[in-house]
């Protein structure tokens, strides 16, 4: 009995030791995704790129896929326009003729008339199961330049952010840079503002521009491994022409190396992470590396009920799940309420400290942490009228994200603009049947119809 007595007491020391090593460890990253934040965003220097000649600068294609009319698309293709860029064409993609975001691209066109703009429509041509892949290629095969730009419908950007992501893609050659990987892909931070106020639109605003924001700045800045949003993400075809998707290194890759088999976008059809696939590849099969820029995507968030919310969130970890199946088992533990329930219970044990003390603690610290990482993306602070509203939608962020998982976690079928998926090893994808049954045919029975909130041809996180 005495040694099953210490062996017991020696497992709880191990686990209530174990509870404060992870929360010391997570909030190092979230201290480290904090203070980058506040690094990278306050200062956004005018780029020389965008006044130069444009015969000096590199060309770059801007790919935006559409599909409808999307929450605040007039002034989100409008912002690709107003680029403060001297050498740039547009191309604006859409399935057939009949789509309704058509005549707000043409009135842009017009509006426009000295802009290298033009227009690819699909009609049909398919490369694999992923929608917006299949809506790029046709711009894909056309594009003018090696640099290309794609930005989803639902994103507005500052007039220098391409001169600003230019500079990362293709620095000038120096010592300091010459013996560094070079940068395959420069990415922006999703900023979500809410143009259609409703509960599940603020709560997804919340998780965007903090904890969200906060862990993709920390996973990016110690750059142990590629962490891409593909909502703005810049690249060279010419490296996604050597890429497959497999993830396998390519021999010979600095001296132009390149996978056998199909390449380029098409080969990522197959993927509904199809952005997340081609950052992948180009760190993993050619060694490059990615870089954020200073520079954010505003992302418009229209109406979108809880249920839309949970939905969504379902959806893409359980993408996640079957593309980094242990990153995502260890999500819930990176989350405030189970890392600060795990060390209270911890600290009780090891130094007496109760809970009641701790927690209460423990969320305040780790809101205002969260509302700082919000004021560098922002340039301010969270409104002081909005701040209730902001830290009351936060909060239910906080306290759905485990029972979300718990769902997501069980099940491998998706829904993406009205076609079920089920997700399969590494990402890839097959069309599923229509059946309606589990949570997430419940959840589409229950709330909204449309797809007005927030559906861009992307995944997340």
């Amino acid at each position: 009995m005495a040694s099953q007595s210490e062996s017991w007491d020696v497992l709880k020391l191990t686990l209530a030791s174990a509870s404060v090593v992870w929360y010391v460890i997570l909030w190092t990253i979230g201290l480290i995704g904090c203070i980058s934040a506040r690094k990278r965003y306050r200062l956004r220097p005018r780029s020389p790129l965008s006044s130069a000649p444009a015969s000096s600068v590199p060309g770059v294609t801007i790919i935006r896929p559409l599909k409808g009319l999307d929450t605040n698309l007039y002034e989100n293709l409008e912002s690709t326009f107003n680029q403060d860029y001297p050498n740039f064409e547009l191309w604006f993609c859409v399935d057939d003729e009949d789509d309704q975001a058509l005549p707000v691209v043409r009135d842009l066109m017009a509006k426009y008339p000295n802009a290298n703009a033009h227009i690819a429509i699909r009609n049909g041509l398919t490369v694999g199961v992923n929608p917006k892949v299949n809506n790029l290629i046709a711009a894909y095969r056309q594009a003018a330049n090696d640099i290309l730009w794609v930005l989803d419908s639902n994103v507005m950007i500052d007039p220098g952010t391409l001169a600003r992501a230019v500079d990362l893609l293709s620095p000038p050659p120096t010592a300091s840079n010459a013996s560094k990987p070079r940068i395959g892909v420069v990415h922006h931070v999703p900023f979500a503002y809410v143009s259609k106020p409703s509960l599940g639109s603020y709560v997804e605003q919340a998780f965007l521009n903090t904890n969200h924001a906060k862990m993709y700045i920390a996973i990016n800045t110690v750059a142990i491994d590629s962490c891409v949003v593909g909502k703005s993400c810049l690249y060279r075809k010419s490296d996604l022409e050597r890429v497959d998707g497999s993830l396998r290194p390519i021999p010979n890759a600095e001296n132009g190396g390149h996978q056998p088999g199909e390449r380029g976008l098409e080969a990522f059809g197959r993927f509904l992470a199809e952005d997340n696939m081609i950052a992948g590849a180009l760190w993993h099969e050619l060694g490059l590396r990615h870089d954020l820029s200073c520079d954010v995507a505003h992302n418009a968030v229209g109406h979108m009920s809880l249920m839309d919310y949970i939905a969504r969130r379902i959806r893409w970890i359980r993408v996640r799940k079957r593309m980094v199946f242990a990153a995502t088992m260890a999500e819930p533990f990176t989350e405030s309420v189970v890392a600060g329930c795990l060390a209270s219970i911890g600290l009780k044990y090891l130094l007496g400290i109760p809970p009641w003390l701790f927690l209460p603690l423990h969320i305040l610290v780790w809101l205002v942490v969260d509302l700082d990482v919000y004021a560098s993306l922002a340039g301010y602070p969270v409104p002081s009228g909005d701040r209730l509203q902001f830290i009351a939608t936060w909060a239910i962020r906080e306290l759905l994200a485990l029972p979300i998982w718990f769902v997501a976690i069980v099940g491998n079928e998706v829904t993406w603009r009205g076609t079920r998926y089920e997700v399969m090893e590494n990402g890839e994808v097959r069309k599923a049947g229509h059946d309606g049954r589990g949570v997430l045919g419940w959840l589409r029975r229950h709330g909204r119809k449309s797809t007005d909130y927030y559906e861009p041809l992307e995944v997340r996180e």
